[in-house]
């Protein structure tokens, strides 16, 4: 497109306007099939120029206006899924699905192009290459990498095949994840008796009669958004309403569902056997050894070490977690046969009784605006910059958005969206707006989604009152903004490896990991509690016994968390060879790893979104192998501090942001890390912080 017919595109449809911040009360359903045929349009005639022989391939005559062009086709659909993830409506939902297929297609073409890979081979063997910039030479290293995984080296009759299997995949992995917000739409459990609900704490009371009366029902209402469930399974002294709210849960996006329309079997069998096609068309053996190939783990069978390495150091503190749990139960609770739907119930129960608290006397000292304020302190403190509000059009009114400056220069800015509702996919994450960038003198600052699922501001007697916050939320909250972080406070001024891009998978989760440690620090939490009818700030004397239960059950938990890292990673791994199906291999996974195993209708994996349709495929071991970085690197702070008593020193926070957060993916991660570490990373602040080290 030329300057003038770019202009009047994108004064008639907004997400074609690339001259600032996106327009998200302009926006609508019809623009984006009008925006995605534009931009591949504009698209397909740069790699059509681009394809065409040069005497000479350089940075600025190839791979510039390359990502000139695909970054604007990457942001307009970033806000297209963007916004079908958190305000899904039917025409949404429709232009979506329908642009979807073309997207894909496209870019399973541009990895495919032989006559840019060779470009790309033709850059890289030039005496041109030397000279260029360590972040320019990883982009060209990654993107031939990248064109190899994308079947760039097919033989031209297997490159149809290979392009139908990306475009299968990603409308497999959108129905996934749209069956499971259907199904956590659709599910609502309502409670008339009130006697029914003892033990629920009051303003969890409040919301479900909200809930309710905004339906013109009488009584309390459910759903399946965590905020709204968790509590009864926590809570709730009602053994079968527990068991209910429980199987419902589990079962959701399966064949035991409400709805067989959402039954999710069928497409996690479809995406499995497309994957293990995938890697055999590419020449690997299995998906598995294709995933890693861009992360820092080298084969399946390191991770797998290592998992079972975790499972074994934590298989005796979990056995010992669950005895507990089982005697207390039994003694306290009358429940002689402890069953998954009072697991959540006895826990809580035996942690008021032991440490002499519950999470609920916690929350109310966690107001939502408090949190916020304490978050920003923090980082303003160790990163040496300024946060304050902002002002853009936003998807919904409960949206915020702020700037980050530094020495009054705009570096970053990000949405804040922190409240679970009806059409918003549940969980937490971070996503990118907009990348950092250097062109001609100018520097396009990031942009961030910082999402959350928490429970909204509640009415009550007419007054609105805070959002208040449990303390596991709390540290969702500071696990996001360490992405978030991490793509704003870069310094790299190349688009594909600046802030979270080009970051190893297995690595990106270091600086979510490494800034839930604060929330553990009582010179961070004075500052961000307030006593929601008080305004008293949290008693040190609560946050002691709160550290003292900090490794409650953490045994339990960590071979959780390896469950469902192992069974990840041998449903592409050596799945295929088994025979015994999705269920056969969860159980298998179950039987040698957990002590507490769910009930035969648990149906996990039907809404294990991570790996179905969030790109952790043969990844989600990512998240304990990036904590062993992640607590190896906040033990530089834990070191400082035992010289000190300072634990926000501000010299160590200058490094970790210039060795970690500036550097984004312009070096190998463990390079970073190194910088930073001044040594390899090792296991054993992970195991401390756990409390199980030997």
């Amino acid at each position: 497109m030329n300057n003038l017919t770019t202009e009047t595109a994108a004064a008639a449809n907004p997400l074609l306007d690339f001259s600032g911040l996106p327009r998200f009360d302009h926006i609508r359903p019809e623009h984006v099939g009008d925006a995605v045929n534009r931009l591949l349009e504009e698209n397909r005639a740069m790699v059509a120029q681009l394809e065409a022989p040069q005497s000479q391939v350089t940075w600025e005559n190839f791979v510039e206006p390359l990502e000139d062009a695909t970054e604007r086709l990457g942001r307009a659909w970033g806000i297209v899924g963007h916004l079908n993830a958190v305000v899904d409506t039917p025409a949404l939902r429709a232009a979506y699905n329908e642009n979807l297929p073309k997207v894909t297609e496209f870019w399973t073409a541009l990895g495919q192009n032989l006559a840019l890979y060779a470009k790309y081979r033709a850059l890289k063997d030039s005496a041109q290459f030397a000279a260029l910039s360590p972040a320019r030479q990883r982009i060209v290293d990654n993107a031939m990498r990248d064109f190899r995984l994308g079947g760039a080296e097919l033989p031209q009759e297997q490159k149809p095949r290979f392009a139908e299997i990306q475009e299968q995949q990603a409308a497999l992995a959108t129905r996934f994840s749209e069956n499971v917000l259907d199904a956590t739409n659709a599910y609502t459990l309502l409670v008339e008796d009130e006697a029914r609900l003892a033990g629920l704490p009051d303003d969890v009371r409040a919301a479900a009669r909200a809930a309710a009366e905004k339906d013109g029902k009488p009584g309390y209402q459910f759903t399946l958004q965590f905020p709204s469930y968790f509590p009864l399974l926590q809570y709730a002294d009602d053994r079968a309403l527990r068991e209910t709210i429980y199987r419902a849960s589990t079962t959701k996006a399966s064949e035991l569902g409400e709805n067989p329309d959402w039954d999710n079997s069928a497409n996690i069998d479809a995406l499995l056997a497309l994957r293990d096609e995938e890697a055999r068309l590419l020449g690997y053996r299995n998906f598995a050894e294709v995933s890693l190939v861009p992360k820092m783990a080298q084969t399946p069978e390191e991770v797998i070490a290592f998992l079972q390495d975790l499972a074994r150091r934590a298989r005796p503190y979990a056995e010992k977690d669950l005895a507990e749990l089982r005697a207390f139960a039994a003694a306290e609770l009358g429940l002689a046969t402890l069953q998954s739907w009072d697991v959540s119930y006895a826990s809580e129960k035996l942690r008021e009784q032991r440490y002499a608290f519950s999470e609920q006397e916690v929350k109310q000292y966690f107001p939502e605006p408090k949190v916020i304020d304490g978050l920003f302190r923090l980082i303003q403190t160790l990163f040496s910059v300024t946060i304050t509000a902002d002002a853009t059009p936003v998807w919904h009114p409960d949206v915020k958005f702020f700037r980050i400056e530094r020495d009054n220069k705009l570096i970053g800015q990000f949405y804040l969206d922190l409240y679970a509702r009806t059409g918003k996919r549940g969980g937490a994450w971070m996503d990118d707006a907009r990348g950092r960038r250097g062109r001609a003198g100018r520097i396009q600052t990031p942009v961030a989604y910082l999402t959350c699922n928490f429970t909204a501001p509640a009415v009550v007697d007419g007054v609105v009152r805070p959002a208040l916050l449990t303390h596991d939320d709390v540290i969702t909250l500071f696990h996001e903004f360490g992405h978030g972080l991490h793509h704003m406070l870069t310094q790299v001024e190349e688009l594909s490896v600046a802030g979270i891009s080009g970051v190893e998978w297995d690595a990106v989760e270091l600086p979510s990991q490494f800034m839930e440690n604060f929330c553990w620090e009582w010179r961070v939490i004075e500052h961000m509690t307030a006593h929601a009818d008080t305004g008293a700030p949290l008693p040190r004397a609560l946050f002691d016994k709160m550290i003292a239960a900090k490794n409650f059950q953490s045994g339990l938990q960590t071979l959780r968390q390896v469950e469902f890292s192992l069974f990840d990673m041998h449903l592409h791994y050596d799945f295929a060879n088994q025979g015994d199906g999705v269920q056969g291999l969860i159980n298998r996974i179950r039987s040698q790893v957990a002590v507490l195993v769910p009930p035969a209708f648990n149906r996990f994996q039907n809404s294990f979104s991570h790996i179905f349709a969030g790109g952790y495929a043969a990844g989600y071991y990512s998240y304990k192998w990036a904590e062993v970085l992640s607590a190896d690197a906040y033990g530089a702070f834990e070191e400082a501090a035992a010289a000190s008593g300072e634990i926000l020193d501000v010299n160590v926070g200058r490094r970790f942001l210039a060795e970690v957060l500036e550097i984004g993916g312009s070096r190998p991660a463990i390079e970073s890390f190194k910088a930073f570490r001044g040594r390899e990373p090792s296991i054993d602040a992970l195991l401390r912080h756990h409390g199980m080290a030997a």
